[in-house]
């Protein structure tokens, strides 16, 4: 039965109500008659005239966004092989330490085809040819031993301080090179700044998640937000917590007014992909520089489709399934197929009641928080033409679920291995490890194989105890029944 929806916004308040079928009891073995001014109504007692109200989900309707129109072909070429992130090791040392990758996945030339994919060379401003990280660190990764651009990674390491090895890289290149004054180390050395900065500020505890929120804070701490220009020393002081999120995929941004879980990410989403230039960004003219691209990156993203479910589907039961979906899940979720549709809710803490701690970190004033928006909002990123803005209004968007059985694990910091689990949320392990294969898929459960633990066993156990890694909320499938679950899950194969 689907809740009632109450819809937000500043001027008015407008209660959807969908159509709730009544069952009433009727008792056909009547008894005779007998004078009693008190019936016994104890098995069939009267109506209530004042039920108790059904539960709402209050949801804000995110409005459109105009975006920037370019050519997907030359920003699927920017994206894989252009230089917005341009500064990193020195190509020759990036052979000899790290060793080159003839798979050649993105289909590149030149020297970009013997490197791995999540890497870029580039021609760094002073000549130099250096490799540094591209956007498929986070947004390119495998399942069923299928590579997928636009798949949020699920297996990345963010457990570890990333400058942990700087010095000995340091090191190499000094030698290498003939010192801290060659060309080479010029080139190198921004990305060695970016990455001592955030290294130690973006620790995980557990494996698979992704810091991306923290990543960007630490880097803005460092740059003022007018000249972009970079500071050794901090303008704010960043604590070592880290939230941790999920990767949302890529091909759901086209239906999206917002980007990111808790939605912050408004105006024009092109200026937000700029986030992934600066680590090593030089100035406001590289970033005007490579603004200019971004369009025809989003040009790109917007043509990406989600991978079809590669195992047998039980057709029959999947249409039991749709029903379920739309009479339960469609209000917040959309409809699919012919006539797709999408809504764009926020959708209250209150209401879907998951980990509220990502959305609280933004939503919340704090020094960090209250410096995060200035920044964004009020310097270059947000005044300039075609502005991003930041908007906080508390809350998680419910996605599209196109694609959804490929996106394990669940909900917002990747804390529900399954989506049975997220169907029933007593099910929901309190620890649990997974073997980070690829193809360790649960056909059954739609998401990974996983054991539960007893406690926190290494990096791979996913502990829901922690700050930000709770598994609770979203419980609107525990009403169903085992086998309308079951034919849900079905029909979310097919999405």
């Amino acid at each position: 039965m689907k809740k009632p929806i109450v819809l937000k916004s500043t001027h008015i308040t407008v209660s959807l109500f969908f159509v709730c079928v009544l069952c009433s009891c009727s008792n056909d073995n009547i008894e005779p008659f007998e004078p009693n001014p008190e019936p016994d109504n104890t098995e069939n007692p009267a109506p209530n005239p004042n039920p108790p109200p059904e539960p709402v989900i209050e949801v804000n309707a995110i409005p459109a966004q105009t975006q920037r129109d370019g050519d997907a072909n030359t920003g699927y070429e920017y994206l894989t092989s252009g230089d917005y992130v341009s500064s990193g090791i020195p190509y020759d040392a990036f052979l000899t330490g790290f060793g080159g990758d003839n798979a050649n996945l993105l289909g590149r030339t030149g020297d970009n085809a013997v490197i791995p994919y999540d890497f870029t060379a580039v021609t760094a401003p002073n000549g130099v040819r250096v490799v540094g990280p591209n956007c498929m660190q986070c947004h390119a990764g495998r399942i069923n031993n299928e590579f997928i651009v636009g798949l949020g990674s699920h297996d990345t390491d963010f457990t570890v301080d990333r400058s942990d090895d700087i010095t000995l890289l340091n090191s190499a290149i000094s030698f290498l090179y003939g010192g801290q004054t060659s060309d080479e180390w010029a080139a190198y050395d921004q990305f060695r700044k970016g990455i001592v900065a955030i290294g130690p500020k973006t620790i995980t505890e557990t494996r698979g998640v992704n810091p991306a929120d923290k990543i960007t804070q630490v880097l803005v701490a460092h740059r003022d937000k007018n000249t972009l220009e970079w500071s050794d020393e901090p303008y704010v002081e960043i604590d070592n917590e880290v939230i941790p999120t999920d990767v949302p995929a890529w091909w759901l941004l086209k239906k999206k007014n917002a980007m990111f879980y808790h939605g912050i990410g408004r105006g024009d989403f092109c200026k937000s992909f700029i986030g992934s230039s600066l680590l090593t960004l030089t100035d406001r003219a590289k970033a005007e520089e490579v603004d200019e691209m971004m369009a025809d990156v989003l040009a790109y993203i917007y043509t990406l489709e989600p991978p079809e479910y590669p195992f047998t589907i039980d057709s029959s039961l999947a249409e039991e399934g749709k029903v379920i979906f739309e009479s339960t899940c469609s209000s917040c979720h959309g409809n699919y197929g012919s006539n797709p549709s999408y809504p764009n809710y926020m959708v209250s803490l209150n209401s879907v009641g998951t980990d509220p701690e990502l959305s609280n970190h933004y939503s919340l004033s704090s020094p960090t928080n209250d410096y995060f928006m200035d920044w964004f909002n009020t310097g270059w990123f947000g005044t300039s033409p075609n502005p991003l803005e930041i908007v906080s209004e508390g809350g998680y968007i419910a996605p599209p679920l196109d694609g959804i059985w490929a996106t394990a694990p669940y909900f917002h910091n990747a804390s529900v291995p399954t989506l049975a689990d997220v169907l029933n949320s007593t099910d929901r392990p309190k620890y649990w490890s997974r073997s980070y294969d690829n193809t360790d898929y649960d056909q059954s459960k739609v998401g990974w194989n996983y054991t539960t633990e007893s406690s926190k066993v290494d990096k791979n156990t996913y502990d829901t105890t922690l700050k930000g890694y709770g598994n609770q909320g979203h419980i609107f499938g525990d009403e169903l029944t085992d086998s309308e679950r079951t034919a849900l899950l079905e029909y979310l194969k097919t999405l």
